[in-house]
């Protein structure tokens, strides 16, 4: 018998031919025949398990990947960016209660009221010794954080010291509204200047180094879960495409339709090639969901509640710091834009108009969003049932606490100082802080909204992703232990 007439037996033949074979007149022939078939039968064997064991490697690389973005975004920096900017806004309002506290002055039923101002400004003092604590707590890690939190910390309690000398003089020198006393203005300037000179920006600047570290983290976190179940795609069709290719060997060498340990691994592959990539897909989505969708927009309205704060606390600085009213004025003006840009808009007073008509055109076509800021991010990133309803409600308010601003400023204008006073101040309703507090509330549901919604996807994915840290791995040595098992008679019969 030639050479190929050998080998002809041996791709054609089953167990039977083993005689044959061993019958052959040329004994290279009769080693060829009897080494070749195990020897592939063992690499391909070998292949799967190996093959198996990078699936596994992959699909958990992802995995942790994948989890470690959601513990980050919903665990740490994101619930850090929260506070931080939690805390600029409380520190906005302090500075606007102190400044209602030097306008009342004695007068008992005036706006806000002594006392409820200075209720006022110790919750929010509470508020932010209460959010820069869990900033802290949740950047303990972190020593870049921890030094800005200390900068932060340091700033706040100079900022209070003079707070508390301001309004101990304020209250220890009878003055009409609108009229403290110089010692007790002088003090509040120094108060307001290390507000707006080093504690909010440096509060700001810790929120934008968290947001820009945490938006870095999602880039890559979500690239690497896309990248992996590509990957983990690859490498199980690979594999599948193994066990199928063994499969087809042992029948036509042994005759036999099909292996049931290696079409069991087959299965158990195929199962769970797609449960990986779609556990995978599916913790991207959301991990994009709670990042794009829903943290997006809690920032930016974050942000927007500590921007409106400020730019109310102006409209009380512009009131009781006469010779400063042009500066608070401009930066009034420059909070609004900030909130809801109109660039072409120059002055307070033109703001309201422009903002209706751009109000106005949004109404006859929802695409058309004539504004920037913060509330304009928001607008752009509607994403939930309800979300575009609360949006809607918290922008009408707005134009009308724009409004009560053009208003107060006329009535301070015309010398009537008492009368803008009292507007700017009162919590009832057809005045500035009541107009402002509904503002307010409506942009809190519209952030409370977003958050249930950045915690149920946070939950959701952390949840998908349970289990899947020795699945991989418990999968692999299945694979790999059924295909040997399946391989191992055909094995035996060449011994």
């Amino acid at each position: 018998m030639t050479g190929d007439e050998a080998m002809s037996v041996v791709t054609s033949g089953g167990p039977a031919l083993i005689k044959a074979r061993e019958s052959s007149p040329d004994p290279a022939v009769r080693r060829r025949s009897r080494a070749t078939t195990p020897q592939r039968i063992w690499a391909l064997t070998i292949t799967v398990a190996v093959l198996a064991m990078v699936l596994a490697a992959v699909v958990t690389q992802g995995i942790t990947g994948v989890r470690g973005g959601l513990r980050d975004i919903g665990h740490r920096s994101g619930p850090q960016v929260v506070a931080t900017s939690d805390a600029y806004f409380a520190l906005n309002d302090m500075d606007a209660q102190v400044a209602n506290v030097l306008l009342v002055g004695d007068e008992r039923n005036l706006g806000v009221g002594r006392d409820k101002a200075l209720g006022i400004y110790e919750q929010r003092r509470r508020q932010a010794d209460a959010d820069l604590q869990q900033a802290a707590a949740v950047g303990a890690g972190d020593p870049a954080a921890q030094r800005a939190i200390r900068t932060v910390l340091d700033a706040l309690g100079r900022y209070e010291a003079l707070t508390a000398q301001a309004i101990l003089v304020d209250g220890d020198v009878h003055h009409v509204a609108g009229r403290p006393s110089p010692t007790a203005l002088g003090l509040y300037r120094q108060a307001t200047d290390l507000l707006k000179n080093q504690l909010l920006p440096a509060a700001a600047g810790l929120t934008e180094a968290n947001s820009g570290a945490l938006e870095h983290s999602y880039q890559a976190k979500h690239a690497q879960a896309v990248r992996t179940a590509v990957l983990t795609a690859l490498t199980g069709a690979a594999l599948i495409g193994v066990l199928i290719g063994l499969q087809i060997m042992l029948t036509r060498r042994f005759r036999r339709r099909f292996n049931p340990f290696l079409l069991l691994a087959t299965l158990v592959t195929g199962m769970t090639l797609v449960a990986g990539v779609t556990t995978l897909t599916g913790a991207a989505g959301h991990l994009r969901a709670a990042k794009k969708d829903a943290f997006d927009s809690v920032l930016a309205l974050s942000q927007a509640r500590a921007v409106g704060y400020d730019a109310n606390a102006d409209e009380s600085r512009y009131l009781v710091d006469p010779s400063r009213r042009p500066e608070y004025e401009q930066a009034f003006l420059a909070k609004t834009q900030q909130l809801a840009a109109l660039p072409s808009v120059t002055t307070p007073a033109g703001y309201p108009t422009a903002l209706r008509q751009a109000w106005n055109a949004y109404g006859a076509d929802h695409t058309d969003i004539g504004w920037g800021g913060y509330l304009g991010t928001e607008f752009r990133n509607i994403t939930f049932p309800g979300e575009r309803d609360l949006a809607e409600r918290t922008l009408s308010a707005f134009l009308t606490y724009q409004q009560d601003d053009s208003t107060m400023r006329a009535l301070a204008g015309r010398g009537r100082l008492h009368d803008a006073i009292r507007f700017n101040t009162a919590y009832t309703p057809g005045n500035s802080n009541y107009d402002f507090d509904q503002y307010d509330k409506n942009l809190t549901a519209l952030i409370d909204l977003n958050r249930s919604h950045f915690a149920t996807s946070i939950r959701a994915g952390e949840k998908d992703l349970s289990g899947w840290s020795l699945i991989p791995w418990a999968v692999a040595l299945g694979v790999a232990g059924i295909a040997f098992a399946g391989v191992r008679p055909r094995l035996a019969e060449y011994r």
